[in-house]
């Protein structure tokens, strides 16, 4: 398959961003590639086209299929596996948001409550360690929490919601009291 330049350009970039962003660079193309084709495509005309190893291709493509970004589609009188990405874009923000919470967030909040429940009991640590170590808890939780009630709003919902942002920052008042924000 040839790509057109800009296709390229993009898989390129999407590659580069998905190394920032913690995801092998062969993931993140392969992703671009599915997300932008407009048909199925096998792993070898994936590894083709983006001139990777067939055995790297497979690897990545079991890594988005567990990630829930790709599946695995059949087309008549091919007996290969085809794979397709998702194509809406905010169930692939919704997917990977909740991927990396249960595989990020979910298993340090665990740790920081084992960690803040000892903290009450280690007569070692100073009071402001326990302190800092409850405010880290409970921001995570906090956002944990806020992102449990907006997970299942309709992408509608959530456009809308998103770009009230900066009015809703503005009606609550822009005065951090905190120092958080300097």
């Amino acid at each position: 398959m040839i790509l057109a330049p800009t296709i390229q350009k993009y898989i390129l970039h999407w590659g580069e961003m998905g190394t920032r962003w913690g995801v092998n660079r062969t993931v993140a193309q392969i992703h671009a590639l599915l997300f932008l084709s407009n048909q199925p495509l096998p792993a070898e005309e994936i590894a083709e086209t983006l001139a990777v190893a067939r055995s790297n291709v497979s690897n990545s493509l079991k890594e988005l299929q567990s990630w829930g970004l790709v599946r695995i589609t059949h087309l008549a009188g091919d007996r290969r596996d085809h794979f397709v990405a998702l194509q809406d874009v905010w169930e692939i923000f919704r997917v990977i948001v909740e991927e990396r919470k249960k595989r990020e967030i979910d298993p340090t909040l665990a740790v920081l409550r084992e960690c803040a429940h000892e903290a009450r009991h280690d007569p070692a640590l100073e009071p402001a360690t326990k302190v800092k170590m409850d405010q880290v808890l409970d921001f995570l939780e906090m956002l944990t929490a806020t992102y449990g009630d907006y997970k299942h709003l309709p992408p509608a919902t959530m456009q809308r919601f998103l770009k009230m942002g900066g009015k809703v920052a503005r009606l609550l008042g822009g005065d951090d009291t905190t120092g958080a924000g300097k």
